[in-house]
């Protein structure tokens, strides 16, 4: 049985180091860990973190479709459902006709999912305060900007000219 100190990725004993100068893998086994952090922050709070995204998503780009609030968040529509329930469920969206046409929905967030959302943006700041805690102010800077280039980069079609 491993104990906590095995599966620490910077473990000299447990992790080949060429598995160290493997980006993907280091990347990968991050996210993992601040997935998990956040994933209990919230549940701590009777959120999930799809509850997060989707108020987000609203909060900032306003009412949307459920076809366009998947597109924004990258929820499966089949999932989005159960989310949008649940928001709708307690207060946070209201789900109303689309007056352009009538067979599709249009979910706004209320006032309380506004308060809800800053709610939920307080704990998650918590939660990158932990994860970020060893870092400086200019190298939490210099991650955030160095990890959008990267993404910006593997975004961007090759030039196949």
């Amino acid at each position: 049985m491993q104990t906590s100190d095995e599966l620490r990725f910077d473990d000299g004993e447990q992790t080949p180091e060429r598995l160290k100068g493997q980006l993907s893998r280091l990347v990968g086994f991050t996210a993992a860990q601040t997935h998990r952090i956040a994933g209990e922050a919230l549940r701590a709070v009777g959120a999930r973190k799809d509850h997060f995204v989707a108020l987000a998503a609203l909060s900032e780009f306003g009412p949307a479709s459920q076809a366009a609030l998947s597109g924004r968040t990258r929820i499966y529509k089949s999932d989005l459902v159960s989310v949008l329930n649940d928001l709708e469920d307690r207060g946070w969206v209201r789900r109303a006709p689309d007056p352009a046409d009538k067979r599709r929905n249009v979910i706004t967030i209320t006032a309380d999912g506004e308060r809800r959302l800053a709610e939920l943006d307080h704990v998650l700041d918590g939660v990158n305060e932990h994860i970020m805690a060893p870092l400086s102010r200019d190298e939490r800077a210099q991650l955030f900007d160095l990890l959008g280039r990267i993404n910006a980069h593997l975004t961007t079609p090759p030039d196949h000219a």
